[in-house]
């Protein structure tokens, strides 16, 4: 059985900045954090940040420049540091794994995930 659990979400105003981490752990399985997602009410899982197994990170135009993804992989941890936050990147966060590693260009894409966190809900007020 797999777990992912998020953390260090939170209510910050516009500027501000938050960090979110999300550890892995499976007593018999693989699993690979790599990518975050976020999600609205009533509308699809957007990928927001992403590493693959060869240590490239990718991003969704809307952030670069302002999130940062990164790993540890000793401690199967996720990060993702979130600069310079804007109202428009308020929603829940959700970290993504896989059970196999992958390097390739389609880390953004929600079907590459086989493993989910419960989600942690970012708030940016104006």
């Amino acid at each position: 059985q797999v777990h992912m659990v998020e953390s260090g979400g939170g209510s910050v105003q516009a500027g501000g900045s938050l960090r979110v981490s999300c550890t892995a752990s499976s007593s018999t399985d693989n699993v690979f954090p790599m990518g975050w997602f976020r999600q609205d009410p009533g509308q699809e899982r957007e990928g927001v940040a992403a590493v693959d197994s060869d240590g490239r990170t990718t991003y969704v135009d809307s952030v670069k420049g302002r999130f940062t993804v990164s790993q540890d992989n000793a401690k199967r941890t996720l990060y993702l540091q979130m600069n310079n936050l804007k109202p428009e990147d308020s929603s829940t966060y959700y970290c993504g794994g896989r059970g196999s590693t992958y390097g390739g260009d389609w880390v953004l894409n929600r079907y590459l995930y086989h493993y989910w966190g419960q989600g942690t809900q970012v708030t940016v007020s104006s």
